[in-house]
């Protein structure tokens, strides 16, 4: 005998959780199903075990990418970030920003997890773990599917909330995009997002001995720029301001790196050479930046280590460009196995940005990360997470 709902929940992560929540809480039956063991595994990894878990502006439009991302204003003015701060807070669990209106908890990302669980339960939810969906058919009366333990569903509304491509080791595939391509509902390109970027061998030959090498840097494309830390690895380059540019970097683009956006490089450096000619050049430029930074930096400009004194303006202007004026070009970058997000998916076009229903498919809605909407690094996916879910909630 099928097991009847008024709603089946693909995904229990930050969408599907607030969406059956707040379906759970109108009255409606609500089955949430994940392939996973445990709800929440995003979730319980963010922000260092922390959970990045929203962004004082995490309503601001201009930081989320997609075709249209002017789609997402009416779910994130819905419930926005000061919505799901006030159930933290109800909750009793302490939280910081942490930088750039960043929020984190004080402990543990697994106090969110739990929060959303205990919601859950008291709204009458369903979970069922450690299954997947075989197959989902839609009928007369909405939805038939069959789970991976071979229980039939029957169910009024599905609502899609399994995620993109990013960290497959976490179970992450395109489940979401296969299914909309069923239904002739367009699913945008997708590629990885927040992202470390990679380089040939000669780069990271030229630049190994960086590797662990932090500095707060800017970096910048023809579409956006970003001042955070960045940071050398052995693979390239990866920290804040790189995983930040690079959901606007595309292949074959340089990338613009400021290693030391406040100082003044070659008037510093004149200014040393006028003070002290016989100071080494490494000596002076490690004022400015890490000292093997500006070891690596003068190999790469074929400057030996030298007195200031030796060195003419032009030189000196050469390490001003060579440090704030940095063009690199990735080859690539990490992909979807170190992503924290995919770009792309489901096309909003197909959505109503009221409910998240797609328009030619009704009881069929889209939330969270599968939806072609992506935030800024900093608690913007979060939150696009929770007001798309909240959204649907009302609805489905």
């Amino acid at each position: 005998m099928s097991q009847s709902f008024d709603v089946l929940i693909v995904g229990a992560g930050a969408a599907g959780m607030m969406c059956a929540i707040e379906a759970g809480r109108r009255g409606r039956r609500v089955l949430v199903v994940d392939h996973a063991r445990a709800p929440g595994e995003k979730i319980r990894i963010s922000g260092g075990g922390r959970c990045n878990f929203t962004n004082l502006e995490g309503d601001r439009i201009e930081r989320f990418l997609g075709e249209n991302p002017r789609f997402a204003a009416s779910a994130l003015k819905r419930f926005g970030p000061q919505d799901f701060i006030a159930r933290v807070d109800r909750a009793g669990i302490a939280w910081h920003e942490k930088t750039l209106g960043q929020l984190f908890c004080d402990d543990s990302a697994k106090q969110i997890i739990r929060m959303l669980t205990d919601a859950m339960r008291t709204a009458g939810v369903t979970l069922k773990l450690g299954v997947a969906i075989d197959a989902v058919e839609p009928d007369a009366d909405g939805w038939r599917a069959v789970l991976g333990d071979g229980s039939p569903i029957r169910a009024a509304s599905l609502v899609v909330a399994s995620g993109g491509k990013s960290i497959p080791r976490m179970g992450a595939t395109g489940w979401a995009y296969d299914l909309a391509r069923r239904f002739d509902i367009r699913v945008t390109d997708t590629r990885p997002a927040l992202v470390p970027l990679t380089f040939e061998p000669g780069f990271l030959e030229q630049h190994a001995g960086l590797a662990g090498v932090a500095v707060e840097a800017t970096a910048k494309t023809s579409r956006a720029s970003f001042r955070e830390a960045l940071l050398f690895t052995h693979r390239g380059l990866s920290g804040p301001a790189i995983l930040q540019i690079s959901s606007y970097w595309r292949e074959g683009e340089a990338v613009e790196l400021a290693l030391a956006p406040d100082a003044k490089v070659f008037e510093t450096l004149k200014a040393a050479k006028e003070a002290n000619g016989k100071q080494a050049v490494q000596t002076a430029l490690g004022q400015i930046v890490p000292r093997r930074l500006a070891d690596a930096v003068l190999a790469r400009e074929g400057l030996e280590p030298r007195k200031l004194a030796e060195l003419p303006d032009k030189a000196l202007r050469s390490l001003d460009a060579a440090i704030n004026g940095w063009s690199v070009k990735p080859v690539g970058s990490e992909g979807y196995r170190t992503a924290e997000v995919t770009l792309g998916g489901v096309d909003t076009a197909a959505l109503d940005q009221q409910t998240m229903q797609a328009r030619s498919v009704p009881g069929l809605f889209f939330v969270g990360e599968a939806v072609d909407i992506t935030g800024w690094l900093g608690g913007y996916n979060f939150q696009w997470a929770w007001s798309s879910g909240w959204v649907a909630g009302q609805a489905c």
